[in-house]
Order: structure tokens, then C-alpha cells, then sequence
């Protein structure tokens, strides 16, 4: 922002998007109150080190840096803010004196401040408190699929039209039926999978949201969405910062693919076998986890989305319309399409599956990826969490079981008898300690795997020894 554009807002004075801050001691909370209310209304920007006239009086300039620190400290923690946001401050020099000035974007979320929730009434920040007030802010941020918003002045010069020959091709591998996306041109192809239309309210027509997200050329998907990031991080070494970072701003069609060449470079992979089908375990949870990430994602919070590799769990999460704050299972989730444009692209070029199967995939294939189920969190910030086991998640062969509709993936008629896995072997072992892992295996009628991954628990744990050679050794307890 130029010395220009600065004097102009200065003489315009405080409006309900313009905040003037004093700051002379340091951020105050009142500094905050306004961020919150910028956020909850049609955003604004703010100006820290100038009077409510106008004048500017300039903050110390050595303490400009360590009050930016602060600030995003501040907006970033949970116990102050809620959602949690990310800003940019701009340290600027105004005739000498220097300011710091903060661009606020307004956001699909309603948000508040030490539990309280804060509105923009013209130039003032006013605490809206009544029930029927919080309700019509939650109303009013949720009326509409934010990814239909039309944007008139993007233009086809502003996609990335040499993907389009790609996606054609992958809709039509698949589709079991004709794919009529081969035979369309390009500016059919955009208005029939709804990436160009009229918004019916306004009588405004162009390419939505939807399309510069999925198509759009970074520079493009920067000036629409420039909060939009995915943070790609490996912490499994150095869990204070991070072994491995990618941070993704492009289009999501080349997003999906550099996400999933994370996981492949960070994830150990195992293989499961479904009736004749070899398939990937790594590549169907993550392939998941990062198109509920992409497709499901709030695109007008400043909230940044995160992929992350720990040692002992794998998560994704970002900004969310939550419909309720519940952790979810298969039992009883109801399909709720966050944004049914993306959505449907991705089901058609393969990315995704049916609403809804993503969750039922990873709880079934997670338990034989890692041997835990995954959480599914939805709240502002929609979390799922996969567990890893390294003990577990080797480059091994995992057989389909045979089992009954009531039966777990890992439990067996003899399991249901005696308790856990864990106790089951310990009690085979206590009457014949001479057994292999086959010969346990085919006894209490599991999967040698299942049987292998258990064993090395246990002997993890000290709860048994091995004694003497393999051929002719022997189990212990520990």
C-alpha cells in the first residue's frame, strides 16, 4: 500500500471497513474486537499507530516487528480466538512514522474473541450477545454455496485450459458408460460441469469460485482466494518444526496429485488383497483424507489446511460450515456436500467416490493399514485422524478375511470367545509354546498378518520371549 492510497484513507476517516488503533503501549484488546468483527462482517482493514482523527503517531519502530510476532500469535490461538485465523501485518512507513496495517477478509465462519462475538456497526465494534442475533450471523454466512460466488471479470484466459485434454481423458477411463465430456468444446464442457453460470439472485453471470479453484492459474486463485494454502508437513524427528514441508497454493486438480506424492514419499505402503485385486492401502487412505481436504474446504476463511505425517498418526484439517460439533462415525453420518460443484468434478474424474463411501473406506481400511480406526471430527475446523503403527505398516501382503456381516476385520470365532488377539495367543501359547505364527494362525483362525503384527506387540511390550532357534524354539512369557 503507497503513501497515496494511505493519506486517502486517512482523510476518509474510520468507516464500518476502515479501523484506526493508537497502539501506543502495545496491541490492546480492542485491537482484536475489530479483527473479530471485520471477520463476522464484510472485513476491513486495520491501522495500528494512528489516532481516531486520522493523525498518525506512529508506532516504535524497533518494537514493530516483536508486535506483529504478537498479533499472530494471538490470532492463531485457540484459547483467544475461535476459529483461529492467519493474517499477514504489513509494517509500513507513512511520513517517517511507521504503521502497521492489517487487511482483514471477511469469512464464511462467525467468529469470536475471548468467547465473545463481535459485529462491524459502521465504524464501531459492537458485542452481539442476544441468541437471535448470533443465529441470524450464522444464517447469513451459510445461505449460500460459497463456491458458486460468480466472478464476471474471470475470464477463460485466466484457467488452465491445458488441463482440460487430461480430465477429459480421465472421466472417460472412469466411467463404465460414454463420457460425453470427449465431445464438448472447452466452453461447453465449463457450463455443463457448472464451472460457468448465472448467480439467480444477482442476474450475474461468469465462472464461479468453483472454477478458479479447480482450473485456476495460481496468480488468478492468489487475487480470489489468497489465504488458500495447504501446509504439507513430515514430523516425525524434529515434531517442534518439521523433517519434510511442501506448501501447495495451486489449482486443486495438481494440488490432489503433489499431495498424494507426499504421502507416497513419507508413508510406508502395504497391500491388500480383495478377493483378486492387489490395492494399495497407503494410497486408498490417503487418496481420501486429501479429496475430503480439497473438496470439503471452506474456501473463503483465512484458515490454513493442513496434511500432516507424525510417527504415531497421519491428519488432515481446515476451515469448515459446520452444520454441528460432533466427532462422526459410519453409523451416523449424514451426507452434508460442503461444495457439490467440486465434489461432482472430482467423482468424475476419479478422485472421489459417492458422498459419504470415503468414510466407510477408511474405517475398513485403515484397520488393516495401521490397526486403529480413524476420528472424524466435525466442527470450524473439520479434523480426521488416521493412527500409524511403523510395526504394522510394512511393505507386506494383507489377505481379505472371511467373515461374518457382525464381524470385525481382524476378529475371528475364536477371538470372540477368549477376549482380545493378545489374550487369545497368550493362551495358545501357555498350552503350546512350540508353535510357528502359521500354526497359531491357522488354530485360532486368523490372518497370518494379523497374527505376526499382534506377536510383535506382545514381545514389545515384554510379555513373551522367544527361546532357541526357530525351528525348534519356543515362546515364554516375558
Amino acid at each position: 500500500m503507497d503513501e497515496k492510497t494511505i493519506k486517502s484513507i486517512l482523510e476518509i476517516g474510520e468507516t464500518i471497513a476502515v479501523e484506526f488503533k493508537k497502539c501506543g503501549n502495545g496491541i490492546e484488546n480492542d485491537v482484536y474486537e475489530s479483527v473479530c468483527a471485520f471477520l463476522n462482517r464484510f472485513g476491513g482493514d486495520l491501522f495500528m499507530g494512528v489516532l481516531d482523527d486520522g493523525t498518525v503517531a506512529g508506532v516504535p519502530e524497533k518494537a514493530a516487528p516483536d508486535m506483529v510476532k504478537n498479533f499472530i500469535s494471538c490470532i492463531s490461538n485457540p484459547l483467544l480466538f475461535s476459529p483461529t485465523i492467519y493474517l499477514t501485518p504489513q509494517i509500513l512507513s507513512y511520513e517517517g512514522k511507521t504503521i502497521i496495517h492489517v487487511h482483514v477478509l471477511p469469512s464464511a465462519e462467525v467468529h469470536s474473541f475471548k468467547k465473545v462475538i463481535y459485529d462491524r456497526v459502521n465504524d464501531a465494534d459492537v458485542k452481539v450477545t442476544a441468541t437471535g442475533q448470533i443465529a441470524q450471523m450464522y444464517i447469513r454466512k451459510q445461505e449460500i454455496y460459497t463456491e458458486k460466488k460468480i466472478f464476471p471479470y474471470v475470464g477463460m484466459e485466466d484457467l488452465r485450459l491445458d488441463l482440460l485434454p487430461r480430465l477429459r481423458t480421465m472421466a472417460a477411463n472412469n466411467s463404465s458408460q460414454e463420457q460425453p465430456w470427449s465431445s464438448m468444446s472447452d466452453e461447453e464442457f465449463l457450463k455443463r460441469t457448472r464451472l460457468h453460470g448465472m448467480d439467480r439472485v444477482t442476474g450475474m453471470s461468469g465462472f464461479n469460485l468453483a472454477a478458479v479453484m479447480l482450473l485456476g492459474k495460481d496468480d488468478v486463485i492468489a487475487d480470489v482466494a489468497p489465504a488458500y494454502v495447504t501446509d504439507a508437513l513430515l514430523r516425525k524427528i524434529d515434531v517442534d518444526r518439521y523433517d519434510d514441508r511442501e506448501i501447495i497454493k495451486t489449482n486443486l486438480i495438481e494440488s490432489y496429485e503433489r499431495l498424494m506424492d507426499f504421502g507416497r514419499k513419507h508413508l510406508p505402503d502395504r497391500f491388500y488383497l480383495e478377493r483378486d485385486q492387489r490395492k494399495s492401502l497407503r494410497d486408498i487412505i490417503t487418496r481420501e483424507m486429501i479429496a475430503n481436504t480439497l473438496i470439503h474446504r471452506e474456501y473463503t476463511s483465512s484458515y490454513q489446511a493442513k496434511f500432516v505425517i507424525e510417527k504415531e498418526r497421519m491428519y488432515v484439517e481446515n476451515a469448515n460450515r459446520a452444520s454441528q460439533e460432533a466427532v462422526l462415525a459410519p453409523e451416523h453420518i449424514e451426507p452434508n456436500p460442503k461444495n457439490p460443484i467440486i465434489a461432482a468434478f472430482f467423482r468424475n474424474i476419479g478422485y472421489a467416490d459417492q458422498l459419504g463411501s470415503g468414510v466407510r473406506n477408511l474405517f475398513k481400511y485403515s484397520r488393516f493399514y495401521s490397526g486403529g480406526e480413524p476420528e472424524f471430527m466435525e466442527g470450524d475446523i473439520f479434523r480426521i485422524i488416521v493412527p500409524l503403527d511403523e510395526n504394522l505398516t510394512s511393505d507386506d501382503i494383507v489377505q481379505s478375511p472371511t467373515q461374518s456381516p457382525t464381524q470385525s476385520p481382524t476378529q475371528s470365532p475364536t477371538q470372540s470367545k477368549t477376549g482380545t488377539t493378545e489374550q487369545a495367543i497368550l493362551q495358545l501359547i501357555g498350552r503350546h509354546p512350540e508353535l510357528s505364527q502359521k500354526e497359531m494362525a491357522e488354530q485360532l483362525e486368523l490372518n497370518l498378518n494379523t497374527v505376526k503384527y499382534h506377536i510383535r506387540k506382545l514381545q514389545k511390550n515384554g510379555r513373551i520371549k522367544r527361546q532357541g532357534t526357530k525351528k525348534k524354539g519356543g515362546w515364554t512369557a516375558g
